[in-house]
């Protein structure tokens, strides 16, 4: 996917509060940043926040950060959330690197984390930057607290043959999976869709799922 630059994007996420310009500061301090004891649920490659933002709707009880490295992306979030009529409070984002969740979020900090449609980097050398590599599953297992979950969808095969492999090797038990999401009754019931999701769901694609639980 090709980004196109948006001039004056770092400007706009600086000075918007609704983004976390250095999250490592908070470290420990989610529960007061948000001035409440609501469990926290992270999105790690939110793209353009439809996900994210429908959840906060949904859950006005649970605190949702949505990440997302790219900043003409999370503008599009933005420039999404601004559509809401009525706006939830309970949602933030942030920019970081994946690999660096451990400097953010304090041990057992967050009750769960979603991975959704994340890069299949296909190539075999780049097998460790795939978001559901065992480096970052025990890393997400840190921040996770003791009943933490993560939920993981894709439409790519290799993918999901991939992160069920990795998933298998780490600390984390298989509660469910699925390489037919929207046919799967129980899984399906209070699935929310992504972008990605709809548009390859109504191409034909099968949508997988895991879901890990500490």
């Amino acid at each position: 996917m090709r980004l196109r630059n948006i001039p004056g994007s770092e400007e706009k996420l600086f000075l918007d509060e609704r983004v976390i310009n250095e999250p490592d500061k908070l470290k420990g301090k989610w529960k007061e940043f948000f001035g409440n004891d609501n469990e926290l649920f992270v999105e790690i490659g939110m793209g353009k926040g439809k996900f994210i933002i429908e959840n906060a709707i949904k859950y006005p009880k649970i605190n949702f950060i949505g990440v997302e490295k790219y900043s003409s992306v999370l503008i599009r979030a933005l420039e999404k959330l601004d559509k809401v009529e009525n706006p939830p409070s309970n949602i933030r984002f942030m920019r970081f690197e994946a690999e660096n969740i451990r400097d953010i979020f304090e041990n057992g900090e967050i009750e769960k984390i979603y991975l959704n449609f994340s890069d299949p980097w296909p190539k075999d050398r780049h097998a460790k930057r795939r978001l559901t590599a065992r480096g970052f599953l025990e890393k997400y297992y840190d921040v996770l607290d003791g009943n933490g979950k993560i939920e993981f969808k894709t439409d790519n095969t290799s993918l999901y043959e991939f992160s069920l492999e990795e998933a298998k090797e780490s600390s984390f038990d298989i509660e469910a999976f699925t390489t037919d999401l929207h046919n799967d009754e129980t899984l399906n019931r209070d699935n929310i869709m992504t972008e990605y999701e709809k548009k390859f769901s109504e191409k034909g694609n099968n949508i997988y799922k895991i879901i890990l639980k500490k």
